[in-house]
């Protein structure tokens, strides 16, 4: 003996296996899609003239790339990004912040570069400065101005 279903029921169960699988997609999975971005250990150097140099550390958890695409502050006429490679430096437009991984500015390697600095920052004080993506939002940093001699490794 056959049952017959009738035609409202059999496109019933079509379009709630459907909607079903359009409202799981929207979720966005495990958040995995995206760059998670932090900063740390950021300073400047005391400028010794109307220029100055800038290191950071850009971490990303998120499972996607993102980039560093520009850099500005208050404290000076224009900030930019540099890349250096052996022993030659040059600006770059943006620089890559790896999925799972970091984008790291120290002395001899990748920095910003502050010029035509308004004023002349001292050490103890900080400068705030904000950091732009070309996916995530921007992040504003309030670096500190150590000695001119500053060196991470030995924290003098």
């Amino acid at each position: 003996m056959r049952h017959l279903v009738p035609p409202a029921r059999r496109l019933a169960l079509p379009a709630a296996v459907i909607a079903g699988a359009v409202v799981l997609t929207g979720c966005g999975g495990s958040g995995d899609g995206r760059a998670e971005l932090s900063v740390s250990s950021s300073y400047m150097p005391q400028p010794i003239s109307d220029m100055a140099a800038g290191f950071l550390t850009i971490a990303n958890k998120g499972g996607a790339k993102d980039e560093l695409t520009s850099v500005s502050s208050s404290a000076a006429g224009s900030v930019s990004v540099h890349e250096t490679v052996g022993q030659s430096m040059e600006e770059v437009k943006s620089l890559d912040v790896p999925a799972h991984g970091q984008l790291v500015f120290k002395s001899g390697g990748n920095h910003l570069m502050f010029e035509k600095l308004k004023r002349k920052p001292k050490q103890g004080e900080k400068v705030t400065v904000e950091l732009h993506f070309a996916k995530s939002d921007p992040i504003t940093v309030e670096m500190p101005v150590k000695s001119a001699t500053y060196n991470p490794a030995t924290g003098h």
